[in-house]
């Protein structure tokens, strides 16, 4: 037997749960099929919110022939036989699944027939094409962002599916049982749909309640790919909830890497963070966590989040400076742009007969210039004071630094 998600999978635009900023009157999709119009299209976004769905029914709804072309596993081969159906056809739509994947010599192979309209193609994908689609490809179609699934979407799809399905609507499903289905789905509609067919085949009961869909489904479907978007955006959040000394935000970010077993990027996050986030206002701070990350690579997870968790407390109440990170940034941008300038002769390198001008006992050292002349005033460290962070005292000094060679 067919699965559920898949036997109920919409037919009619207007049986599409969501989107409503695409679909709906006046709305970019109906419009297309309004006007009977076609143009190469991306959809992009999370799994379950209707990418596949979609394309299938505007392919259908505007009477377009059609074949699914996958990324990952298809091969050339099967785009040039694809292509010749296209070519002996007036209109017709290729359906690239997991687009992002799409190899070189197949994009090379089907840049010109996009070019040509001899086939329009509707890709698929859970990344941000902006950064994961050949720009070539890009180029030629229209961006389409297909967002999550709210909790009352799905709550309507699962009820409507238990008033009209034969194997459930002879069960009772309380609403508290919904409600966990919703919650375990993390709004992927396809895994709710999945979730709730699961949960009423694997019980014998006439009624089903939460305690029977907790027990079954013990994990939720939270899962991060480790190359897709959602776990950069799960990293980027993670470090901007420790920037924004949102503690509680940070150990939630923490929690779903711990359970995606990810502690590499934990890791390497961690200490990131520790220079360039927290720096010089609280240097103990980086030596408490590469400390932390150490002992976390060596137990391991599970244990290592007890580590990692002290850590990221740690960062997260730090006051926090980024003078040290700006500075290099700084430096380096000057270089990049060929600022660069000769270095005084006192200070080069002279094995024989070096013009040695100063000691560090010399109390004359800070008035010399050590930059070269064109650069002899720049700063490229500019801290903002806070006199609560360890950072202050050194500031304190670099003033006195610069009065002194001013005074020289």
């Amino acid at each position: 037997m067919q699965p559920l998600a898949y036997r109920i999978r919409p037919k009619k635009i207007e049986e599409v749960v969501g989107q409503q900023h695409l679909i709906g009157e006046g709305k970019l999709i109906n419009n297309l099929i309004e006007n009977n119009k076609m143009f190469s299209l991306i959809f992009f976004g999370p799994p379950g919110v209707g990418k596949t769905t979609i394309a299938k029914v505007l392919a259908e709804a505007l009477n377009i022939p059609y074949a699914e072309f996958n990324a990952a596993t298809d091969n050339k081969e099967r785009l040039k036989q694809l292509i010749k159906t296209a070519q002996l056809s007036t209109d017709y739509i290729i359906i690239i699944d997991e687009i992002h994947r799409l190899k070189k010599d197949i994009q090379d192979l089907l840049l010109p027939y996009l070019e040509d309209g001899t086939t329009n193609l509707i890709g698929l994908t859970t990344n941000n094409p902006y950064f994961s689609v050949n720009p070539a490809i890009r180029s030629r179609c229209h961006l389409l962002e297909l967002k999550p699934l709210s909790n009352d979407d799905i709550k309507y799809k699962l009820i409507e599916i238990t008033k009209s399905e034969e194997i459930i609507k002879n069960k009772s499903i309380h609403d508290e049982a919904i409600n966990s289905i919703i919650e375990m789905a993390n709004g992927d509609l396809r895994s709710a749909i999945n979730l709730l067919e699961l949960t009423v085949l694997s019980s014998k009961d006439k009624e089903i309640k939460k305690e029977q869909v907790n027990l079954l489904h013990s994990q939720t479907s939270f899962t991060i790919d480790k190359n897709s978007d959602g776990h950069y955006d799960t990293l980027s959040a993670f470090q901007k909830s420790i920037r924004g000394s949102d503690v509680n935000a940070a150990l939630h970010y923490l929690a779903r890497l711990i359970v995606a077993n990810d502690l590499e990027s934990i890791c390497r996050r961690l200490a990131i963070i520790s220079f360039e986030d927290i720096g010089l206002a609280n240097p103990l701070a980086s030596i408490h966590t590469m400390s932390a990350i150490e002992a976390a690579r060596q137990v391991g997870l599970p244990e290592a989040r007890l580590p990692l968790s002290n850590a990221v407390i740690e960062l997260a109440l730090s006051p926090k400076s980024m003078s040290g990170h700006e500075a290099i940034d700084l430096a380096i941008a000057d270089i990049k742009k060929g600022v660069i300038g000769d270095i005084p002769e006192f200070i080069k390198y002279r094995p024989i007969n070096p013009p040695f001008k100063y000691s560090a006992k010399d109390p004359n050292k800070y008035k010399y210039q050590y930059l070269p002349d064109n650069l002899k005033d720049i700063e490229y460290y500019r801290p903002k004071e806070n006199p609560n962070t360890y950072e202050f005292n050194l500031i304190q000094n670099y003033k006195l630094l610069k009065s002194k060679k001013i005074k020289g």
